[in-house]
């Protein structure tokens, strides 16, 4: 994997971006696995080390997660399941956080459900193409014209670029502003815990470590 041996003694993590990082960073110093100077953001520095355990955290974007984590450049990732299923990496899921919860949707004007009814195309806009084609294709056996977007998707079928959108529901309550519903559910999304095949089996013992003690800290 590219690394020397002082890298292999550390355990790295790669943690998601934003409000999750947040959140993920939380329940770990509940596990004592503290390192909170990851979210001080007077600092220009890139990777944070816990020397104590021989702990390394580092944040990336949301879709990058799952691909350092199977490139071997993390240890373990933490990434929403809606990222895990879209990238399709080779890792292992080994741990639901129960943070983040929200549901995969298709969603349109309500009118529109009738196209789900019937096998005939129709136009899905999405930023999750991989999801959306499984669903339709494999649970639905539905032919759709799917349109990768990467903004607001909501704004799709407004003015008319697709039929319905295949994208994340939390509240709703963007869907019911902009008169739209949620037509059917693909699946419930939250946070989940991923790991490199190979760390799996090389730091096995460190590894389980960490998942047990996440699960006692998330009641699991």
């Amino acid at each position: 994997m590219g690394k020397n041996q002082e890298d292999m003694e550390y355990l790295t993590f790669a943690l998601t971006k934003g409000r999750l990082a947040e959140k993920t960073l939380e329940a770990l110093s509940k596990a004592g696995l503290d390192c909170r100077e990851v979210l001080d953001g007077s600092s220009r520095k890139l990777i944070f080390t816990q020397e104590e355990n021989k702990y390394r955290f580092f944040l990336a974007k949301g879709p990058d997660v799952p691909t350092y984590v199977e490139q071997g450049a993390a240890d373990i990732g933490v990434s929403g399941r809606d990222i895990i299923m879209e990238e399709n990496r080779s890792i292992y899921e080994v741990l639901d956080l129960g943070i983040g919860k929200c549901r995969m949707c298709v969603a349109g004007f309500p009118e529109a459900g009738e196209l789900l009814k019937h096998h005939e195309m129709i136009r899905v806009a999405t930023k999750y193409p991989r999801i959306a084609r499984d669903y339709f294709h494999d649970k639905k056996h539905q032919t759709v014209d799917i349109i990768k977007l990467n903004g607001s998707i909501e704004l799709a079928p407004i003015v008319g670029l697709s039929d319905v959108i295949v994208d994340i529901v939390e509240t709703g309550s963007t869907l019911r502003e902009n008169g739209l519903v949620v037509l059917e559910e693909i699946c419930f999304l939250s946070a989940r815990m991923v790991v490199n095949p190979v760390s799996m089996r090389m730091k096995a013992a460190r590894i389980r470590k960490v998942i047990r003690l996440l699960q006692g800290v998330l009641g699991k």
